[in-house]
Order: C-alpha cells, then structure tokens, then sequence
C-alpha cells in the first residue's frame, strides 16, 4: 500500500507516502510527545471556589504539597500555610490581582515540606467572573520545577491542564493540539480537528473577530483578549486570550453565553425601566395631551418596537390627533402616512373596536395587520412598511377609552412577553394623562370662564384711556388671587385698583372676587378716597372672618376746573404692600410712585393707619398698576424686576396702549408665566383736543358728568 506508513515484523517501516501526510503524522506525534511529558511532569490542578472557599486539588499537587487526603483541609490556608515567608506577600498579592481583575495568575515560588525541604513550584492560572463581572473561581496548573527552575514550561502546557477550552495552532494555522474541553465546546473531536485549517472547521470565522484578532497576534507578536459571538451550530459567546508562540498561536478560551445573555436582559431590563420613567416624566411635566403624545413614540421607539403611532380619539370615538415615529429615517414619512390615512377609519376596524372596547392587547403577525387594515391607501403603504408582528394597545382613561398605541415591529422581530409588559404600563399612563389633560382642559376653560366674568371691562371716561390685562399661572389651574378694577364714582372721578390673595387655586379666586365687590362697593358708597376704602376694606375682611392676607393699591384719578384748564390731573394713590405704581411723563420720563415706607398688608392689623399721596399728572401722561407676577421671577429679585419694567416702558412707552401693555407683557413673562400677572393702565389725552381715535368712544353712564369738573 502507499501513503501508509506500517510497522513489519522484523521492526522495519516502510516509507510514507506524500509530504502533508508525512507533516500530518509528525504534527500528531508532537502533540502526543506533549500529553506524555505533562503526564511525567507531575503537573497538578487546582480549583478555588472564591464563594464557598473551598480549594480542590488533585492528588499530584496534594502530594507535591506534603499532604494526603486526611491532611489537607480544602482551603487557601492550606496553600499559604505551605509558602516560603519570603514568598508568601507576592504570591498573594499576585492571586489577589487576578482575582480583582478577572484575569490571569502566574507565580514562580517556595514552599516549605515537612521535615525542612524546600521546593521550587511553578503555577499558572485564571479567575473566572459571573454573570455580574465579580470574580468566582480561580483555575490553574502547579508543577515541581526545582531541577528545572530556569526552564519555564510553555503557557500552552500548563493551560492544557486546566478545565477550559484549550488549543494550539501551526503557523499554517493547522490544529495541533485540542484539550477535551475544547472538544466539548466546539462540538467536534479532536481526532477531526488535528491537521485541519481552522478557517475551514469554522469558516463563519473567516473574515470576523476571530481572523482579525489571531492575524493581529502572530503580526505583532503580541497576545490579545476579545470576546465574540460564533453563530450556528455553535451559536455561542466566548471569551478569547490568544498569544504567539514559537509553534504558531496558542488559544485558551471560556464559553461565556450564560452570562451575555443574562447582561443582555439586565441592559434590556434596565433600558425598558428608563424607557418607562422617561415617558412617566415627559407625560408629569405636560397638561397638553398633543404635546406629550407626540413625544411618547420617539420615546418607544426603538427600545421597545420598531414603530409606534399614537391616536388620541374624541368623545365621538374619532380620531383627534396621530403622531408616529419610526427607527428607520427613510421609513419616517411612509409611517406617517399610514397613520393618517388609516385615522378616518380606525374606529371601524373591528379588531380595533374589540380592543378599544375590552381594553385588551391586539396581537397580529404581519399577515394578519395587513389583512386587517382598510383596503386602499392604508392596506397599500402598510405592506410597504412590512411588519413582521403588530401590537395594539388601548388608551384608558377613568371612564372611557381615550386613544390606541399602535406598535410594529419588522426583520423577524416580535414583542416579547416583558416587552409587552412594559408596553400595557405605558399605555396605562398614557391613557391616564390624557384623561387628565382633558379633565384639566374642561376646568381651565370654566376656571377662565369664571376669572373674566368677574373681571369685567373698565370704563371710558372722556379724554382717558384705560387698558386691563389679565394672564393665569401656565403651572396653575387657571383661577388665582389677582385681580384688577377700574370704575367711576358719583363725582365723575376714575378710581383703579390693583390686588393679589394669596393663593392659586379656587379659594384665592373666590376670595379676589368678594374683596373686588368690597372694594367697589365702599368706593361707590362712600365716595371716600383710596386710604379711606382700603381701610374700611381691612375693617371688613376682620368682620367677614377673611382667613387670608392680600395686597392691593387704589389710585383716583381727580380734576378741577382750573386743572383741565391747566391741563393737568391729580392722582391720590394709596398702597396697602403692593407694588408700586409707575408713571411715564409725556416727555418720556419713568417715575416709580414709591412712598419711603410701605403701608401694611390686608388682613393683619384692620386699626393700622393707611396714608393717602398725591401727584399732579400732564395730560398725556401715563400710569401703570401691577402685580408682582409681572416683575418677580425664580431667578431674579422684585427690584431687578422692577428696573426691567421701568426701562421697558422708557423703551416702548411712545407706542398706543393697547399694543404697549401687550408688549410689556410680552417683554416681561418671556414666555414663563411662573405666577399670575393683571396690570391696569391709564392714559391722560390731553383735553384741549378731540379724543384719539385709539382711545375707542367714550362710554359714561347718563347719571356721571362727562366732565369731572362738571360736578
């Protein structure tokens, strides 16, 4: 026979055949002479248990030690009991090393036998992590070395003997030697492996992690360590440390699949829970249903689907509002025009109907959404989009159903059972907050109803203008304790009042509109002047049992006749711890009416004296009262903002007063209303000349004189 070699009788071989057999048999022979000689190297094993403690050996590295079964007692102590003092700190500190680190341990020491002797031992191992990164076992090969001190045995040899996947590699990249655990996880023998090129056993190898990484190591003559994923029939993660030796590329490595997977879950875990938060955040921080579901699908989307709409429906059951959003940039536009194609007759998909009606999960493989979906323009793009699963979820609210979320899910993907979880969370609070917006919607539209039915519209005496502004807390339920008046008294004098009840909810707004009535009550009554009425205001709030403070300023507007001949008006003002009025000159000049000590709050001290000042007013001049909502912000005091309004009606005060209020409150609130804001502004048109058409008609009731001096 040819390309056999066999043995004849008298011990004579015949020759081999061809040059790779004769490589192959020599490649065989070598590993073999390797398998022996770690045989008659005495090399010993040991496995440390880092959770229990509890050290095994095997019986050569239990007699290398100077023990015998009844002897060793399985633990480190054993081990170190044994070290030379002069060895035993480094030796420690290097298991300590990989312990923390995961990773490998080698020592070169002493140890100390019964009766004196002392030998050299050489020891290689690793620690093994689980699935939370800490180390749990360390692994490794011992060996007698003290007539060979200087001859370290190869890496590849000492890791043959440790309980993990072993191989080493032929500069032609042939196998040259597999332990059995290599053999268990590559679900191959040895015996096929020998001789065989790695990148033909495992060609899914070719051109990956593995190529590059072991490539790397024999070019720079450098080990590397990597974790990677061999698909099928391996389908598994391992963790790799390659390095180059003399014989080509040794290899030791772990299957690391368990702990992957659970990390996997843990990151889907926690990127499910932040997904959750995230969405519970957005949808707290909004009272506007549109605006926070159009956020919630960017926020779904791609952690736990592929796409997702959200249809808001009416109390009719048709569709209000739809917003989408896609993991695929290209896929974005073609969704949403799904969703709104398909909106006008959502509500008459029956599958949908079940769903919205028993408030339980639509689940459809991609087939069945297909088939479900309108004919036409619907039925047309979602084939388009091609889904592979579709999941439908109703939007609860206390009484109703308030909407549907809409998940889809392509490439062979499907929800899972956690996802699905998390998904029906979602949709509860979802449905949750846009009850809540519409409940919040129907109280702020009545709470506005009733804040402008008791703040009514302000007069319009001759030659003066009176413009009112009234904004509610964005953050509040739309009703609070500002308010603003301006009416005529009996003698044809303009009286103006400004306030603010502590509080921002209903109690506040109820209490604003008695002390309103108050107010205006003892002014028309009386006749008496602003420190007058506010006094008589604080005496009644004491009777009325008003379990409240407030501020408020009363300012009337007065003339004689030598005064309109003058051109000019008084104004007697008094304040009760409000903010200052502010006056603009018709030369452009910004006065705050501020008196050197503030009169006391309402509702303290009904007996506190109220003063009463006076200022004689141009004609065309200008007079501003507000709360402190317009000048008081969280990140900046009353007097800033004060300054602010001051130089704003410097800038702006040349415009008519109807547009300067809206830009001064524009200028001021920026767009945050943190607290409510009401301002009330009179302008003084000079009397010598027909009233501004800007000012609007003049409207005074038949029993008040036109003309204050006519009284």
């Amino acid at each position: 026979m040819t390309g056999k070699g066999t043995v004849g009788d008298a011990g004579q071989t015949r020759p081999l055949g061809s040059a790779p057999a004769r490589r192959h048999v020599d490649e065989m022979a070598t590993s073999l002479r390797g398998e022996l000689a770690m045989q008659a190297a005495g090399i010993g094993t040991f496995d440390w248990d880092l959770v229990t403690g509890v050290l095994d050996w095997d019986e050569r590295l239990v007699a290398l030690f100077g023990y015998d079964d009844a002897t060793f007692e399985r633990s480190i102590e054993g081990f170190t009991a044994r070290l030379h003092p002069d060895d035993r700190a480094e030796v420690t500190a290097a298991l300590q090393t990989a312990i923390d680190r995961c990773g490998d341990f080698s020592a070169l020491y002493r140890i100390c036998l019964p009766g004196g002797a002392i030998r050299w031992v050489s020891a290689q191992g690793r620690a093994l992590s689980g699935v939370d990164g800490v180390a749990t076992r360390l692994l490794g090969a011992a060996y007698d070395v003290t007539e060979q001190r200087g001859d370290a045995l190869g890496v590849a040899e000492v890791l043959e003997a440790m309980p993990a996947g072993f191989y080493s590699l032929s500069p032609g990249w042939r196998f040259t030697h597999v332990n059995a655990e290599a053999e268990r996880l590559l679900s191959r023998r040895r015996e096929d492996l020998l001789g065989e090129v790695i990148w033909d056993a495992f060609p899914a190898a070719v051109s990956s992690l593995f190529e590059e990484s072991y490539r790397r190591a024999v070019e720079t003559g450098q080990p590397v360590s990597f974790e990677a994923h061999y698909p099928a029939p391996l389908d598994g993660w391992y963790e790799l440390r390659a390095w180059p030796t003399a014989d080509g590329l040794s290899v030791y490595f772990i299957e690391v699949t368990d702990r992957v997977r659970a990390q996997e879950e843990l990151r889907r875990t926690a990127e499910r829970t932040l997904t959750v938060a995230r969405i519970s955040t957005e949808l707290a921080g909004s009272m506007d249903a549109d605006v926070a579901t159009g956020q919630v699908p960017r926020m779904v989307v791609p952690a736990l689907a592929d796409a997702c709409i959200v249809s808001v429906l009416d109390e009719h059951g048709h569709t209000r509002a739809v917003s989408s959003w896609h993991a695929d940039e290209d896929s974005r536009d073609l969704l949403q025009r799904y969703a709104r194609s398909r909106a006008a007759a959502l509500a008459g998909i029956p599958a949908v109907v079940r769903t919205l009606t028993t408030g339980e999960p639509l689940h459809l493989t991609g087939e069945q959404a297909v088939a479900t979906t309108p004919a036409g323009e619907p039925q047309e793009l979602l084939s388009r989009l091609a889904p592979t699963a579709a999941l439908a979820l109703p939007l609860r609210g206390r009484s109703q159903t308030l909407g549907l979320v809409s998940l889809l899910y392509t490439d062979g993907r499907g929800p899972t059972a956690d996802e699905v979880t998390t998904l029906r969370d979602v949709a509860e609070r979802l449905g949750m907050a846009l009850d809540n917006a519409r409940l919040y919607g129907a109280q702020r539209q009545l709470a506005l109803q009733l804040q402008h039915s008791m703040l009514t519209a302000p007069p319009e005496p001759d030659h003066a203008e009176i413009v009112v502004r009234y904004f509610p807390a964005a953050e509040a339920a739309a009703v609070g304790g500002d308010w603003y008046d301006a009416f005529l008294q009996a003698d044809g004098a303009t009286t103006l009042v400004i306030g603010d009840v502590a509080g921002h909810d209903s109690a506040a707004a109820a209490t604003m509109g008695q002390l309103r009535s108050l107010v205006r009550g003892i002014a028309l009554s009386t006749g008496a002047g602003p420190a007058a009425v506010l006094s008589d205001l604080d005496r009644a709030m004491e009777l009325l049992r008003f379990r409240t403070l407030a501020t408020a300023a009363v300012a009337r507007f007065e003339q004689t006749r030598s005064e309109i001949a003058g051109g000019t008006t008084r104004m007697r003002w008094s304040n009760a711890g409000h903010t200052p009025p502010i006056l603009l000159t018709p030369g452009g000049e910004v006065r705050l009416l501020a008196t050197e000590r503030a009169d006391m709050l309402l509702g303290v001290d009904p007996e506190a004296p109220r003063r009463e000042s006076v200022v004689e007013l141009e004609r065309g001049s200008t007079v501003l009262l507000y709360t402190d909502g317009l000048v008081e912000r969280r990140d900046a005091d009353l007097d800033a903002g004060t300054a602010r309004l001051a130089a704003a009606l410097a800038d702006f005060g040349d415009r008519p007063l109807q547009e300067l209020c809206d830009v001064l409150v524009h200028h001021m609130v920026d767009g945050h209303l943190d607290d409510d804001v009401a301002l009330v502004a009179v302008r003084l048109h000079p009397q010598d000349r027909p009233r501004p058409p800007a000012a609007g008609p003049t409207d005074v009731p038949a029993s008040v004189p036109a003309d204050p001096a006519g009284a």
